[in-house]
């Protein structure tokens, strides 16, 4: 059997389910909001599991699920040697969002990220302590600011609204998804003039463990080739 995970509610889990409804396989609720199980229409020997899409990729990893459907973004940042858990099967043309670096609008001299660097370096001189950078992304913004060479910074973790922590005065920069700015916008942040740190958008995803396995690899190459796909 081939457990699918698929976020459970949602724009994202709407629009899972109409991807999956082009391909001919019928996605729905088992059960209530509240209940997260579900059917499966026109596919074989796969069943639906709905789950959170922070929890998709360590289930992905763990083997407790053998494809699921998450955002690039959130694979790449909760799975360290990502490649060697999960591979990517397809994109999906949805759940587009960029990882990029904000910091407040009234910062005129902050354009770039050398301004940003520079700007770091007269903060710790000037505070004693560190520039903070509030995110979800740890993983994915410490890598990317030491490939850009920008040091002087610390990350501060954010689990809430990203966007607030400058206002709240417990961040002066925040790294964060974005779609359209708006939000940036309205707490009065803006991006910084880079490439994002990553762009990300709603992915399947198989577990390399079920696609090796000598049981399942041919169960998942007939679904996958149902798909229009290949492994």
């Amino acid at each position: 059997m081939i457990r699918l995970g698929v976020p459970s509610k949602g724009r994202l889990m709407e629009q899972t389910f109409d991807w999956f409804a082009a391909r001919g396989v019928k996605l729905s609720r088992a059960g209530s909001d509240r209940e997260y199980s579900g059917k499966v229409e026109g596919a074989a020997g796969v069943s639906l599991v709905l789950l959170s899409a922070g929890e998709i990729p360590r289930e992905l990893a763990a083997g407790r699920i053998e494809l699921g459907v998450t955002g690039t973004d959130l694979v790449r940042e909760k799975l360290a040697g990502w490649r060697s858990d999960v591979v990517e099967i397809a994109e999906m043309g949805f759940g587009h969002a960029d990882l990029i670096l904000a910091v407040p609008a009234c910062w005129r001299d902050c354009e770039t990220l050398d301004d940003v660097a520079s700007i770091a370096r007269d903060f710790r001189l000037s505070h004693g302590f560190r520039l903070r950078i509030a995110t979800k992304y740890h993983r994915l913004v410490r890598a990317w600011l030491s490939e850009q060479e920008v040091a002087d910074y610390q990350l501060v973790d954010s689990q809430g609204a990203t966007e607030g922590t400058v206002a709240n005065l417990t961040a002066e920069a925040i790294a964060d998804i974005t779609s359209s700015g708006e939000t940036l916008r309205a707490n009065h942040l803006k991006i910084i003039d880079a490439e994002p740190i990553l762009r990300s958008q709603a992915t399947l995803f198989a577990s390399r463990t079920a696609l090796d396995a000598e049981t399942l690899g041919p169960e998942m190459a007939r679904f996958l080739d149902q798909l229009g796909l290949a492994a």
